[in-house]
């Protein structure tokens, strides 16, 4: 996966469309932002989503973050190696450390490209 194919939402939330599923992760900001995750409480598999809305939360040494879904959709599937070992989200964000997926979806309308997220993270 390219980071450059994902879209990014302000609250540092990420999304890889592969035709109608939708992969959701936290950006590599928000985990050195947040330091070594060490819960993550995510959604249900078929449980729905709504973009904007808070879908469960990351929980750190240093604090505890909601979790914003970028999607609005059903969820399909969920990470269940994150559950079992969150300190992914802070290894491997965009690989091993993905959230949620969801299917017959729709992007939020906010989201941005990664040249328009980097942006707003080095202000």
């Amino acid at each position: 996966m390219e980071l450059s194919d994902l879209k990014y939402s302000p609250d540092h939330e990420w999304v890889a469309v592969d035709g109608d599923i939708m992969t959701v992760g936290i950006t590599d900001y928000a985990a050195d932002a947040l330091g070594d995750v060490v819960f993550v409480d995510i959604p249900e598999t078929g449980s729905d989503v709504q973009s904007g809305s808070a879908v469960g939360e990351v929980e750190s040494t240093k604090s505890v973050s909601d979790l914003f879904s970028p999607v609005t959709g059903t969820v399909c599937e969920v990470n269940e190696a994150v559950s079992e070992s969150p300190e992914l989200v802070n290894s491997d964000p965009f690989g091993q450390g993905w959230l949620f997926k969801v299917s017959g979806g729709q992007l939020a309308e906010d989201l941005m490209d990664r040249d328009a997220y980097l942006e707003i993270t080095t202000k």
